[in-house]
């Protein structure tokens, strides 16, 4: 399988879904999705940075809490027509490609490179930025 490239990206970021609620394979399956629901305004300064063709680590937690598959927005943050707020954002995601191997945040917490990663520093953030040295990192470990 051919590796999509990312040098062309401008920022990356970490989204977390709980995959009873929706997962990777419901991401894949569909083709895209709107990537809403957030209410944490730490999270939502992030998500309303996201501007089309910025990459995304998606995250699954609850039970798994691993990284599992990379996706891209196919949008720029818009106010969600679902909200009364207009800081309350969303914005389109699609699947790029799922990690050949899961990323547990039990190995991501162990690498000394990823110590001040905010998946390790704000468990509770569901949406983060990602460096590109943090994104190397777990991407290469997905890809073995």
């Amino acid at each position: 399988m051919r590796q999509p490239a990312f040098e062309h990206v401008q920022a990356y970021y970490l989204l977390k879904t709980e995959p009873n609620d929706y997962s990777f394979d419901d991401l894949e399956r569909d083709g895209s999705t709107v990537w809403d629901g957030v209410r944490n305004y730490a999270a939502l300064k992030h998500m309303r940075e996201v501007r089309e063709g910025d990459l995304a680590l998606v995250y699954h937690t609850g039970k798994e809490r691993r990284v599992v598959g990379v996706a891209r927005a196919a949008s720029d943050a818009y106010p969600d027509p679902r909200a009364d707020d207009p800081k309350i954002v969303a914005f389109d995601l699609e699947p790029v490609e799922r990690l050949e191997r899961p990323v547990p945040l039990s190995e991501i917490k162990d690498d000394p490179e990823l110590q001040s990663f905010d998946l390790v520093r704000l468990p509770r953030l569901s949406a983060m930025a990602v460096t590109p040295e943090q994104w190397e990192k777990i991407v290469g470990l997905g890809r073995g």
